[in-house]
């Protein structure tokens, strides 16, 4: 099939739809990101990238750690409202009723309902135009323990994770495969 060619713009999808945890002491806050990743294993590095008009821009800038919070289906409701309201005019935590947890290494909370927190600390800041690249090191990550397995293996697919692509929500789907199975050499039979 033929393809059409538009001007270069933000259309990689799907996406993850998280929540962004950031506090400054005096107030806590939840923002909706879906521009985030994995950027580098060994030492564990992360992203996100926020508009400067954010309120968390703000928090993040100054306090230079956050929490990524990623939410199950569930909270789907949850992820669009904190990505269209701003938390400079409310409590996000106490409108929405979820619950603010104590993070294990950094001071800003992380949420409850959410199965999987990655906490973070900033080691730079990148300005790139409409929005500026915060990259950090990933300093702990906690899990709820019944996505583990018997054998202690994180089975991620329990969790009920979404993405988000072009303006909408999507479950995931079913698995098609794992990683290395398509060169994976085939058990002979006795």
């Amino acid at each position: 099939m033929a393809k059409i060619n538009w001007k270069g713009g933000a259309l990689l999808s799907p996406v993850p739809a998280v929540l962004i945890t950031s506090a400054d002491g005096e107030k806590t806050n939840v923002c909706t990101i879906a521009w985030t990743g994995i950027l580098n294993t060994n030492p564990a590095k992360t992203y996100i990238s926020v508009r400067p008009s954010r309120y968390t821009h703000e928090i993040i800038s100054k306090t230079k750690e956050f929490c990524i919070n990623l939410p199950s289906s569930m909270l789907v409701r949850i992820v669009d409202f904190c990505g269209v309201k701003t938390g400079r005019e409310i409590d996000k935590f106490s409108t929405l009723a979820i619950t603010p947890e104590k993070s294990n290494v950094v001071s800003c909370p992380s949420i409850a309902e959410c199965p999987v927190t990655i906490e973070c600390k900033v080691t730079e800041i990148v300005q790139l135009g409409s929005h500026d690249m915060f990259i950090a090191d990933i300093v702990s990550v906690g899990v709820e323990e019944k996505l583990l397995d018997d054998a202690g293996k994180l089975r991620l697919e329990k969790a009920g994770l979404f993405a988000y692509s072009h303006g909408s929500y999507f479950a995931m789907g079913k698995k098609i495969g794992s990683f290395g199975f398509s060169v994976k050499k085939k058990k002979k039979r006795v």
